[in-house]
């Protein structure tokens, strides 16, 4: 969508080139969509505990950078949201691509033996991002899409053919992440309609109706998952016993050092 012509707050008149269904400073006059900007505590507090206990784990840093990239592009949905400024839309989008480099990268090379890296992948994803980050104005979602065909290719292939005993970990993690899109092109399509909902709907009911933040939601919690399970992966592939708890607060991996 446009920039919309819904009453200036803090931040003043929208800049990007993008203003979501949400009316802007409705909630508060310091943050222009309040639901889509809260709604990224999901891809911020969670994969920061993620990279702490990955670190802790002794696992490779090309996990805990997934954990941190996941952060990142979380912490750069919320400034756009909050202010719908242009500079801040790309400290949205870009993070997107590159955190999405490094889960290729990492579902892609799990099966190397441990310290060893292949540059070409890197060198090539390295590429690609700087391709993306100059032509991303443009097409950015075009891009960001083929990196995740390029994530459920390789997912659904080694859970159908080499860890079959994964598949419901991968297919949670694509399902709740395809819910998410539906909401977000539900949110896109019927944006009139649900504008005029909210105005007749009780205040709770109404915030409900925010498919934009339910999918900061659900797409935050897909790819938390998809990271467990590209971990789980490559632990597996290691010969370590891994061990996933879930806990109230955030999802968290735990993997034994011992080998089998």
């Amino acid at each position: 969508m446009a920039p919309s012509l819904d009453r200036q707050g803090y931040w003043g008149r929208p800049t990007s080139t993008l203003d979501w269904c949400e009316e802007n400073y409705v909630v508060s006059y310091y943050i222009a969509e309040f639901w889509n900007t809260v709604s990224n505590l999901i891809m911020i507090l969670p994969p920061i505990c993620g990279a702490i206990q990955t670190f802790r784990d002794g696992l490779e840093f090309c996990y805990i950078l997934s954990f941190l990239g996941l952060a990142a592009v979380g912490v750069g949905s919320w400034c756009f949201h909050m202010t719908l400024l242009y500079e801040m839309q790309l400290l949205d989008e870009l993070p997107m691509i590159y955190s999405t480099c490094v889960f290729v990268y990492c579902l892609y090379e799990c099966f190397k033996q441990r310290k060893s890296i292949s540059w070409f992948p890197v060198a090539l994803l390295l590429l690609f991002s700087i391709t993306v980050t100059v032509v991303s104005i443009l097409y950015h979602f075009v891009m960001y899409g083929a990196l995740v065909a390029c994530l459920v290719i390789r997912s659904v292939f080694i859970v159908t053919w080499v860890y079959p005993w994964l598949r419901p970990l991968c297919y949670t993690s694509l399902g709740v992440f395809l819910l998410g899109f539906l909401l977000w092109n539900i949110d896109n399509i019927f944006c009139d309609s649900l504008r005029a909902s909210r105005k007749t709907l009780p205040p709770g009911v109404g915030v409900a109706t925010q498919f934009h933040a339910w999918w900061h939601i659900f797409t935050g919690l897909g790819s938390y998952l998809h990271i467990l399970l590209s971990l789980q992966i490559r632990t597996t592939y290691l010969k370590y016993r891994p061990k996933v708890k879930v806990y109230y607060t955030a999802f968290r991996v735990l993997t034994a050092r011992e080998k089998n």
